[in-house]
C-alpha cells in the first residue's frame, strides 16, 4: 500500500501543477487580457492543452503513469461527485412555468439535432454523445461527467472539450450582439437566449456580462444565470439516459434487456445524485426560513456548498490535465474535422431553436 501510494506521487504532482497553471492562465487571459469580471476561458480546456503540449515535447517516463492514471480515473470521479452540490431543484421553480419549457425545448432539441448530425457525418458514437451533452446542457462539465459513464477514451474527451470550448467562446463574443439585434433590448428574453444558447456556465456569465456592460442592462446577467442553472439541473436526467443508451448498445448481456444497475448508476454517479439531493434539501430548509438540516444558517450553507463547488472545479482541472498527458496529439488526426463540423452545426441549431422558443414563450416569463 505504501509502495503504491509513493508511486502515485510523481504523476499526481505533475497533474496538480498543470491544473494550477491552467487556473492561473485562464484568469490571466479572461480577466486581465480580455477584461471580463470572471473569465470565460475554461481552465479545463487549458489543462488539456498544457497536458498535450507536455506530452508532445517532453519524455513521458513510466514513473509518471500511475499518478496520471489516478488523476484520470479517481480524481475525476471524486470531482464529478462533488459537482452534484452545484445542482438544486429549487432553481427550476425560480424560472417559472413558462421559462422551464423553454429550457426543456432547447435541451431536447440540442440532444436530438446533435445526435442526428453525428450519424449524418459518421462520427464515433462516444465522441458524438459527448458533444451532444456538452452542447445541450452545460458544456465542459457535462462532458467530463458523462465520459466515464460511456467509457470514453482520453482523446475523445479532449476533442469534445476542444469543440465545445471553441464554439462556446465564439458564442460568448458574438451572441450578446445577436441577442440585442433579434430581441430589441428586451432584457428577460435576452437573458433566456444567452442562458440557453451559450454552452458553458462561465461562458454564459461572460456573455451576459458583456451585454450588461455594453447596453446598460444588469438584469440580463441575473436572468441568464438562473436559466443556465436550470439547464444544468438536467444533467440529473440526461446522464443516466446516456448511460442507458450506451449500455443497450454496448453488446453482451445488455442486448437481452438485462442491464445491470451498476452500468446505469455507477457509484460516482450515485454520489453525484446524492449531493444534488442534499443541496436541494438544504436550499429548501434555508428558503423556508430555517437552517439547512437544522445546522447551517443561510450564510454558512452558502459558504459550505460554495467551497465544495470550488473543490469540484479544482479536481476536474487536475483530472483533465491527466487526460491531456494521456492523449497522443496525433490521435486528433484520426478523428479529423468532423467533430468541429458537428460542433458548428449543433451551435447554430441550438441558437435557432432557442430564438424560436423564446419568441413563442419568452414574453410570458417574469423574473
Amino acid at each position: 500500500m505504501v509502495r503504491r501510494t509513493v508511486s502515485l506521487v510523481p504523476g499526481l504532482a505533475l497533474t496538480i501543477g498543470l491544473g494550477w497553471a491552467s487556473i492561473w492562465l485562464a484568469d490571466v487571459i479572461g480577466v486581465r487580457l480580455l477584461g471580463f469580471d470572471k473569465t470565460p476561458v475554461s481552465p479545463v480546456m487549458l489543462a488539456i492543452v498544457l497536458g498535450l503540449v507536455v506530452r508532445a515535447v517532453a519524455p513521458f517516463p513510466a514513473a509518471l503513469k500511475p499518478g496520471v492514471q489516478f488523476s484520470v480515473k479517481r480524481v475525476l470521479r471524486l470531482g464529478i461527485i462533488l459537482l452534484g452540490i452545484r445542482l438544486s431543484i429549487g432553481d427550476v421553480f425560480s424560472l417559472g412555468a413558462y421559462g422551464v419549457p423553454i429550457v426543456v425545448i432547447c435541451v431536447a432539441a440540442a440532444l436530438f439535432l446533435t445526435t442526428r448530425l453525428n450519424r449524418l457525418l459518421g462520427l464515433p458514437g462516444r465522441l458524438g454523445a459527448l458533444i451532444a451533452v456538452g452542447t445541450s446542457i452545460c458544456g465542459v462539465t457535462a462532458i467530463v461527467a458523462t465520459a466515464p459513464v460511456i467509457e470514453a477514451e482520453e482523446d475523445e474527451v479532449a476533442y469534445a472539450v476542444a469543440v465545445i470550448t471553441v464554439f462556446g467562446l465564439m458564442a460568448t463574443l458574438l451572441y450578446p450582439f445577436v441577442a440585442h439585434l433579434v430581441f430589441g433590448g428586451r432584457e428577460v428574453e435576452v437573458g433566456l437566449f444567452l442562458g440557453t444558447a451559450v454552452h458553458d456556465t462561465s461562458q454564459v456569465v461572460g456573455a451576459a456580462s458583456v451585454y450588461a456592460d455594453m447596453f446598460g442592462a444588469p438584469r440580463v446577467l441575473d436572468v441568464a444565470t438562473v436559466t443556465k442553472l436550470v439547464r444544468n439541473v438536467f444533467m440529473l436526467a440526461v446522464i443516466p439516459l446516456v448511460a442507458f443508451h450506451h449500455a443497450r448498445s454496448s453488446g453482451g448481456q445488455e442486448q437481452s434487456g438485462k442491464i445491470p444497475l451498476a452500468r446505469l448508476f455507477p457509484q460516482f454517479i450515485l454520489g453525484f445524485l446524492l449531493l444534488a439531493v442534499l443541496r436541494s434539501i438544504g436550499d429548501s430548509g434555508v428558503g423556508g426560513g430555517d437552517n439547512a438540516f437544522g445546522v447551517w444558517d443561510a450564510s454558512a450553507w452558502t459558504s459550505l456548498h460554495g467551497t465544495l463547488k470550488t473543490w469540484a472545479e479544482y479536481l476536474l482541472v487536475v483530472a483533465l490535465a491527466g487526460v491531456g498527458l494521456s492523449t497522443d496529439f496525433r490521435s486528433f488526426g484520426r478523428l479529423g474535422l468532423k467533430p468541429f463540423l458537428v460542433g458548428l452545426g449543433a451551435a447554430l441549431a441550438v441558437g435557432v431553436v432557442s430564438f424560436a422558443a423564446i419568441s413563442a414563450l419568452g414574453s410570458l416569463v417574469t423574473l
